[in-house]
């Protein structure tokens, strides 16, 4: 029987690889509902050429715009959030990827796992934000929460059948951005198209300017915590420019497990597609012989202050790793705006840190509340940098 998927953010970079492996797997998956913010043209394509059971427009300004262009499919058409966590609850559904950027991804995860759903996780934030919750949530769900980063992937894949055997340390590889060997004058001259522009990834903005920033290795140390049950003293960052080794587990015999391949999101989506088992590809192969050195070394963690912020969260607790999401996404947006330098962007996430409130046990509307407060006091503070 085909696995039934559905894909929250279907037009974005990890949406559009997932198709690409359920396109090469025809006998094995099938699309059942697609998601997406605004992209009409892509997703109205996209309905067009799989047919699913339904589609969510998230911007119900763009309702009208899909439902007129699939009047003739037999594709159902909804618009909104709310839309969004009612569709990932349909019983038709076997799989959730959660492809969405940011925030934005969690309700819908959340809803997702709360109908027992399992899950393709994508969407690193929502363990970032509610990984206490949704973890224990999926528990008791019996849910699968199954890793696409890749190197939680990679990880994820050291890990099978080790079940009886402890961890003494997990590696997260990190290319290290455009800006690896930047001295901290140079970051102060750095402009949107040089963050932009990765060495190993194809990425949305949003993930690229964190790839740069390295909050998104931060973002990456929460969501291990969460996936592996590890604390912040097992967990180290490691560059590694080549992309090749996308992360290790060392055990406690001091051996590490490491899991290599080309920088291809499509492996991990696959293996989270058709785990427990490998499917045949036609991927590109990697080979030693083109990479006959591997580079390793410490991030610098004065320069790139975010990474050190998100371990500094994770230790604390509670709200502060919300906090911290949120002030990103502000200050991101701020400087693919122009509006703030790369240096401001750490500055005003310490800040923002300081001053929201601290909730030591956090519920779901405490977060959801911790959000807008600090998207608030983000926002202020971004605007006094002007």
């Amino acid at each position: 029987m085909k696995k039934r998927i559905a894909i929250l953010g279907s037009t974005g970079s990890i949406g559009t690889q997932s198709l690409d492996v359920i396109d090469q797997n025809p006998d094995m998956f099938e699309v059942e509902v697609l998601t997406a913010n605004n992209n009409v043209e892509l997703l109205v394509d996209q309905a067009k050429k799989y047919q699913p059971n339904a589609v969510v427009i998230a911007n119900k300004d763009n309702y009208k715009t899909v439902a007129d262009a699939l009047q003739n499919e037999p594709v159902k058409v909804f618009a909104g959030a709310e839309a969004l966590n009612q569709v990932v609850q349909m019983d038709s559904i076997d799989l959730v990827i959660t492809g969405m950027v940011g925030y934005s991804g969690l309700i819908p995860t959340w809803h997702a796992v709360k109908a027992g759903k399992n899950i393709a996780l994508a969407n690193k934030e929502t363990l970032v934000v509610a990984g206490e919750i949704i973890t224990k949530l999926a528990i008791e769900k019996q849910v699968d929460i199954l890793p696409v980063d890749s190197e939680h992937s990679a990880i994820f894949q050291c890990l099978t059948g080790e079940i009886a055997n402890p961890v003494e340390k997990i590696y997260l590889t990190c290319s290290g951005g455009p800006f690896r060997e930047k001295s901290k004058e140079d970051l102060g001259k750095v402009t949107v198209a040089d963050a932009l522009a990765h060495p190993n990834w194809d990425m949305g903005a949003k993930i690229t300017i964190d790839s740069a920033t390295l909050i998104n290795k931060g973002f990456e140390a929460i969501e291990a915590h969460w996936l592996f049950g590890l604390p912040s003293s097992k967990i180290e960052v490691i560059v590694h420019p080549q992309s090749i080794v996308h992360s290790m587990v060392q055990f406690e015999d001091g051996s590490i497990k490491a899991q290599l391949g080309l920088p291809d999101m499509r492996l991990p989506i696959q293996y989270a597609l058709g785990f427990p088992y490998r499917i045949k590809n036609d991927f590109p192969r990697f080979s030693f012989l083109d990479y006959p050195t591997l580079q390793f070394e410490q991030p610098n963690t004065k320069i790139f202050r975010n990474l050190a912020l998100a371990f500094e969260a994770l230790d604390a607790g509670g709200n502060v790793p919300c906090v911290l999401n949120a002030a990103n996404e502000v200050v991101v947006q701020a400087f693919l705006e122009g509006k703030i330098t790369f240096l401001q962007m750490p500055e005003i996430i310490e800040e923002t840190m300081e001053k929201v409130s601290f909730i030591e046990k956090p519920g779901m509307e405490d977060l959801i509340q911790t959000n807008a407060e600090t998207r608030r006091v983000a926002q202020l503070l971004t605007e006094n940098k002007i």
